[in-house]
């Protein structure tokens, strides 16, 4: 696969790194899924490259800075520009911070962070989800036919069946989508679960109810241009307010969603895609990884040692 020399935009690749990977037992961004000791990270950033993608921004904590440029910076050297954003959480104003909190406020807050790097048309992932090669091929697709003053914007949608975790609940975004393809509103689901062969959805009141498994949900990967920015601060500012001294809230990216689909000038596409998504977020999660990157390189959609 080789990148489009026809196309002539930037594209940067904005990578959600800074959670802290709770339920997991550790900071799964660095954790390694092959025999060759790459993480879930290295095949997302191998499929932007190739997918045409000219920049990458991680957002981090920063005592893990030093431990990302170990990582990542000589593999990437000369390949694709790299650039630092840190997610603190003293990064709000200052009467919203509190002494109490330990986790960062979300991923809605994440992408704020990233507007004074962030001028070209973006996407922004999940470090500790695996995508798929066509899902990159796709956005960047998407991204290059978009003017970066345009108010259009992206998803990739997953079925709900293919992102479920055999060993634990998981937090997932329902998408309602329009006859025509196009995103009409993102419910954040915090708790998804598998019972069985059926798949339940829990309440606000703790009740578990049966949810369709073909249901589209995004696993945060979409595209915007730097016109979304425009949308994030004021209501992110909302959010703090409503929220003050709650230590568990988190501002996520499908909110501001929501709401820029509030205006009449906002549209997301939603993009279909063949990729396959994996993930991990519960420990037993990443013998499933392994096993499936290791047949992607089996059957030579990857090289044996991607960096070579």
């Amino acid at each position: 696969m080789s990148i489009d020399k026809q196309n002539t935009k930037d594209l940067t690749l904005v990578i959600l790194a800074a959670g802290m990977g709770s339920r997991y037992g550790g900071l799964k961004q660095l954790d390694t899924f092959s025999a060759q000791d790459e993480t879930i990270l290295d095949f997302s950033i191998y499929d932007a490259i190739h997918a045409g993608f000219t920049k990458i921004v991680f957002v981090i904590r920063e005592h893990l800075l030093e431990d990302f440029k170990a990582i990542f910076e000589s593999k990437l050297l000369g390949k694709v520009a790299v650039a630092y954003v840190f997610q603190e959480l003293d990064r709000v104003p200052k009467e919203y911070i509190d002494p109490n909190r330990t986790k960062p406020w979300g991923t809605g807050h994440a992408l704020l962070m990233t507007k004074d790097v962030v001028k070209e048309n973006f996407a922004i992932i999940n470090a500790d989800d695996f995508y798929g090669r066509d899902s990159f091929i796709k956005m960047a697709a998407a991204l290059q036919a978009i003017d970066p003053k345009s108010y259009q914007f992206n998803m990739v949608a997953y079925q709900l069946k293919n992102t479920i975790s055999e060993y634990g609940y998981v937090s997932r975004g329902e998408c309602t989508v329009s006859e025509n393809g196009f995103l009409k509103e993102v419910t954040e689901r915090t708790h998804i679960e598998k019972k069985g062969d059926e798949i339940f959805v829990k309440t606000e009141e703790g009740a578990l109810n049966p949810i369709d498994p073909d249901t589209f949900v995004s696993m945060n990967f979409w595209g915007f241009t730097p016109k979304c920015f425009e949308f994030g601060w004021e209501l992110f500012n909302e959010f703090l307010e409503q929220n003050t001294g709650n230590l568990k809230a988190e501002f996520y990216i499908p909110t501001v969603v929501n709401e820029m689909l509030r205006s009449d000038e906002v549209s997301v596409n939603v993009l279909s895609t063949t990729a396959k998504w994996f993930g991990v977020t519960y420990k037993e999660d990443k013998a499933v990884v392994q096993e499936a990157i290791q047949k992607l390189k089996d059957d030579a959609i990857y090289p044996v040692k991607l960096w070579d």
